[in-house]
């Protein structure tokens, strides 16, 4: 990875300071796309998958969509300071719940979609080509590390 702008730093958070505006709103177009891109996600958020719809007023997918955003704009805060540094207890919680889901890489490239159309739709005349590649290089990062622990997580088996 190349070297992580201030104005790429600026971008993710003026951004996710809009977003966070209307996050129940985003939080809500959010899932609807990650549904749509691999229904099959669907059943392994255990807030989706007793519902037919996109619940409208959940706060655990609620919850959960402001800690994807949170921790990648995190992560681009991180990433001029040092790289992305998150503790290892939450790398630990962050495997102890992904890796009994069977979530894989191809997850993670579901999420990255569905987090930057979500992100354009709600920027709208402010979004720019530069404004996503600064999000999705964040996100890139922060799928990095918790990929990795995943893999060197200790074997449920």
């Amino acid at each position: 990875m190349g070297i992580f702008t201030e104005r790429q730093e600026a971008l993710v958070k003026s951004s996710w300071e809009e977003l966070k505006q209307n996050i129940l709103h985003h939080s809500i177009r959010f899932f609807t796309l990650i549904v749509e891109i691999a229904p099959a996600t669907k059943n392994m958020f255990s807030f989706l998958k007793d519902y037919d719809e996109i619940p409208q007023n959940n706060t655990k997918l609620q919850f959960h969509t402001v800690k994807v955003f949170e921790m990648t704009y995190e992560s681009a805060v991180q990433l001029r300071k040092k790289g992305v540094v998150i503790t290892d207890v939450t790398l630990q919680y962050l495997s102890s719940i992904h890796v009994p889901k069977g979530v894989t890489d191809a997850h993670f490239e579901v999420i990255k979609e569905a987090l930057l159309k979500t992100i354009k739709e709600a920027m709208e005349d402010e979004w720019s080509e530069e404004l996503g590649n600064a999000w999705e290089i964040a996100y890139d990062e922060l799928a990095a590390a918790i990929k990795k622990a995943m893999r060197d997580a200790p074997s449920l088996a």
